[in-house]
C-alpha cells in the first residue's frame, strides 16, 4: 500500500507543478536548443538618443527603463564597475545588457510600443536561454498534461501488482515517474529545483542497479505477470507508436543536436571536413562520435537541407526511424532473453514512457545511443561483436566507450581466454577504424578530440549540481569512481547472466553521468532501455496454459452416403 502512495503522490505532484509556464515567460528570443525566431537578430542602433525608424523608444531610454528592474537594480549595487550596453533586437523590441569585465551578467528586454520590461535575467540564464523556462522550447505539445500524465498511467499500469503491493517494481515505477518533477520546474525555469530533484533519481536507480548486478541467487521464482494480456500491449505499442510519430509530424520541434546531425551528414554526403567549421547557427555542432553524423545520411540524401534551421525534415525522419528501431530491438532482445512477454513489455515500456516521447519530439539524437546499446545486449554472445558493438555504441556519443572493460568478458561464465580477447580487441578496432578514420582530415585525430571530448571537458553547465554550485572537488572524486568501477568490471563479477550484464552496464553510464558538468533529462534513455531489462528480465516467462483434462474429442468417421 505504502509504493501505490508514493505513485500516487507523485503523479499528484507532476500534476501540480507540470502545467505549462506562464505566458509572461514567452520566449522572445532564440532559445539555446531551439530554432531562432525571425527577425530576432540583435544588433546596435544607429543612435542612442534618437529613436530608430518605426521605434517609440531611445536606446538611452531603454537603459533607464533596464537600470529600473529590481534585480538588476541588485546587480549593479552588488558589482560595481558593471556596464551597459543597449541593442535593438528584431522588428519592435530592445535589449539591454550589462556586462562586467567583458562577461554578460544581466539582460533585459522591453517592448518598444508600450515601453514595458517583458524579460530579465541575471546569473546563468543570461547565458544559458535553455534555463529560462520558454513554453515549448524542448519537445513542445509532449510537455503538455494532457498528454504527459496518460502516458505517465499508461507507462505504469502494465506492471502494477494489485496483490502485492509491497513489491519492489512499484517504487522502482515512483522513481521513474518522479524525474517528471524535476523536469516540470526545468519548464518553468527553476533551475534551482530541477536540477537537486533529478539527482536523487539516478542514485536511486544506480542503487537498484548494483543490487541486481552484484547480487547472487536472488532472483525472483514468479514468473513475469502483467495487468493485461499480453496482446493487448502488443496492440498498444501499435498504437502509441502511431501517436507518437503523429505528434512529431504534427507539434514537435527539433533543437541544436538534431540541427548538428543534419549538418554532419551534409557535410559527409558533400566531402566536407566533418569536424571544424560549422556554421554559426550551430557553431559547436561537431561535439558528437562519426556513428551520429553518418546516421543522418540517408536522411539528409533523400530529404536535403536548406542551409538554416527550419523545419528540418530530414532530423524528423532521422529521429522517428530511431525510435521505431529501438522499440523493434526491444522486443528481440527481451524475446531472446525470456520470450514473447518480455519482449513486449520492454517495447510498452519505451512506448509509453514519456521521457522516451520527449527524445523524439524534441527530435534528439539520443535515441540513436538507446538504439547502439540494446544492439550491443543482443551481440552478447559474440566477442568480435560485442567488440564492435562498443564501438558503434561508444562513436555516437562517447560515453558507451566505458562499456568496454564490461564487455570484455563472455557472459556466464566469465571466461576470457586471450584468443577471446584477441577476437573482442579486434571487433573494437575494426569497427572503429572503418567509422572514423575514412571521415578524418589530414590533421588526423586532433580535430576530433578537440572539437568532441576536449570541449565537453571545458564546457560549463548549470545542470547538475557541479556546474550550479560550483562543487569541483566532489564532482573530481565521483569521475574517478566512475572511470575505477567501470574498470574493475573486467574483473569482478566474474559469473554474471544478461540480466547482471545489463543491471552493471546502467550503473556504468548513470555513474557517469552523475559525473558530467552538463547532464540534461534527454540522456536518461542512454541507460533507460538497460534499466528496465535488468527490472523486468529477472522475473521468468509465464508457462504456457495447459489444455484441461477434458474428455478427449472423437475422431470423426465418415458418414456414408446413400
Amino acid at each position: 500500500m505504502r509504493a501505490a502512495a508514493v505513485l500516487a503522490a507523485v503523479l499528484a505532484l507532476a500534476l501540480a507543478v507540470g502545467s505549462p509556464a506562464p505566458a509572461a515567460a514567452a520566449a522572445s528570443g532564440n532559445t539555446l536548443g531551439t530554432a531562432p525566431a525571425n527577425g530576432d537578430e540583435v544588433r546596435p542602433p544607429d543612435s542612442q538618443t534618437v529613436p530608430p525608424p518605426n521605434h517609440r523608444l531611445t536606446g538611452a531610454r531603454a537603459g533607464r527603463i533596464a537600470d529600473g528592474v529590481p534585480k538588476i537594480r541588485d546587480l549593479v549595487r552588488r558589482h560595481p564597475g558593471t556596464t551597459r550596453q543597449q541593442f535593438l533586437k528584431g522588428a519592435d523590441r530592445w535589449q539591454v545588457s550589462y556586462y562586467l569585465k567583458g562577461k554578460e551578467t544581466g539582460q533585459v528586454l522591453i517592448d518598444d510600443a508600450s515601453a514595458r520590461v517583458t524579460e530579465a535575467w541575471t546569473g546563468f540564464q543570461v547565458a544559458w536561454t535553455m534555463a529560462r523556462g520558454y513554453p515549448g522550447a524542448f519537445g513542445r505539445k509532449v510537455n503538455d498534461l494532457v498528454v504527459w500524465i496518460p502516458l505517465l498511467v499508461l507507462f505504469v499500469l502494465p506492471f502494477v501488482r494489485p496483490r502485492r503491493w509491497r513489491s519492489m517494481i512499484h517504487l522502482d515505477l515512483a522513481v521513474l515517474c518522479f524525474l517528471s518533477v524535476s523536469l516540470a520546474f526545468f519548464n518553468h525555469g527553476r533551475i534551482g529545483l530541477s536540477v537537486p530533484l533529478a539527482v536523487p533519481v539516478l542514485v536511486y536507480l544506480l542503487g537498484r542497479m548494483l543490487w541486481i548486478g552484484y547480487r547472487r541467487g536472488g532472483a525472483p521464482s514468479q514468473p513475469l505477470r502483467l495487468l493485461v494480456p499480453v496482446s493487448w500491449l502488443a496492440i498498444g505499442v501499435v498504437f502509441l507508436l502511431g501517436f507518437r510519430i503523429g505528434l512529431n509530424v504534427t507539434n514537435s520541434n527539433v533543437i541544436d543536436v538534431g540541427l548538428s546531425g543534419v549538418i554532419g551528414g551534409h557535410k559527409i554526403i558533400h566531402g566536407e571536413q566533418l569536424y571544424g567549421h560549422y556554421p554559426k547557427i550551430d557553431a559547436q555542432g561537431d561535439t558528437y562520435g562519426t556513428v551520429n553524423y553518418l546516421a543522418y545520411v540517408p536522411f539528409v540524401a533523400a530529404l536535403g537541407w536548406s542551409g538554416t534551421w527550419d523545419d528540418l525534415p530530414a532530423a524528423h525522419g532521422a529521429a522517428v526511424l530511431f525510435d521505431v528501431l529501438t522499440v523493434l530491438a526491444l522486443f528481440l532482445l527481451g524475446r531472446r532473453v525470456r520470450g514473447p512477454t518480455l519482449g513486449v513489455a520492454l517495447a510498452w515500456a519505451w512506448a509509453a514512457y514519456p521521457f522516451t516521447a520527449y527524445v523524439l519530439e524534441c527530435n534528439a539524437n539520443d535515441s540513436l545511443v538507446a538504439l547502439c546499446v540494446v544492439l550491443l545486449m543482443l551481440a552478447l554472445t559474440s566477442a568480435p561483436a560485442r567488440g564492435a558493438g562498443v564501438a558503434l555504441a561508444g562513436l555516437t556519443k562517447f560515453a558507451p566507450l566505458a562499456l568496454a572493460p564490461l564487455m570484455l568478458r563472455r557472459p556466464r561464465d566469465g571466461a576470457l581466454s586471450r584468443r577471446e580477447a584477441a577476437l573482442y580487441a579486434g571487433g573494437f578496432i575494426a569497427a572503429a577504424a572503418i567509422l572514423v578514420l575514412p571521415l578524418l582530415s589530414g590533421e588526423g585525430l586532433r580535430p576530433l578530440y578537440d572539437r568532441t571530448l576536449g570541449y565537453q571537458a571545458s564546457r560549463g553547465s548549470p545542470f547538475s549540481p557541479w556546474g550550479l554550485y560550483g562543487w569541483r572537488a566532489p564532482q573530481i572524486a565521483v569521475e574517478i569512481l566512475a572511470v575505477g568501477f567501470a574498470l574493475s568490471l573486467a574483473w569482478v563479477p566474474r559469473g554474471r547472466g544478461t540480466m547482471e550484464v545489463a543491471a552493471l552496464a546502467a550503473a556504468v553510464l548513470i555513474l557517469f553521468q552523475l559525473g558530467i558538468t552538463h547532464w540534461f533529462y534527454l540522456y536518461m534513455v542512454w541507460f533507460y532501455p538497460l534499466v528496465m531489462l535488468a527490472l523486468l528480465g529477472r522475473h521468468p516467462e509465464p508457462a504456457p496454459a495447459r489444455e484441461s483434462p477434458r474428455s478427449p474429442v472423437r475422431a470423426a468417421v465418415p458418414v456414408p452416403s446413400g
